[in-house]
């Protein structure tokens, strides 16, 4: 199949599916006499992979480890395991900052009065600005 309609299966763009060739994430595809890519149902599967895997926040160098792990038959479940915590790790981060980013934010939305006059604990805060200063 060529690239529109491995992008189609796959779900991946075109542009991006090129992007993965380009930086060694897939193999570069078979080409035809006319120069076309081509993909196999095989090289759609491990397109899968890879946008599920990065759906789930994976980076393209996780992502490259676990593509490795999936094609080694003799891969101990121990070391996807321990990609995978590492990752469940990352992400608790990530939340605590976005949650305190949401705390912030609705911190500055609740003192501020929202109306005609232009002082704005928003902006102040934006500023840098305490309420105290």
């Amino acid at each position: 199949m060529n690239i529109g309609q491995a992008a189609k299966h796959s779900n991946i763009s075109a542009k991006t599916i090129r992007y993965y060739e380009s930086i060694g994430l897939i193999v570069p595809a078979s080409r035809t006499d006319n120069g076309y890519r081509t993909y196999s149902d095989k090289d759609v599967q491990t397109l899968r992979f890879i946008h599920h895997a990065r759906s789930l926040g994976f980076s393209v160098k996780d992502v490259s480890m676990l593509l490795d792990l999936w094609r080694n038959q003799k891969r101990a479940s121990a070391d996807v395991k321990a990609l995978a915590m590492a990752h469940v790790a990352a992400v608790d981060h990530k939340i605590g900052e976005l949650q305190r980013m949401r705390d912030t934010l609705l911190d500055l939305t609740h003192r501020c009065h929202g109306d005609d006059r232009p002082d704005c604990p928003i902006i102040e805060g934006l500023a840098g600005k305490t309420a105290d200063a």
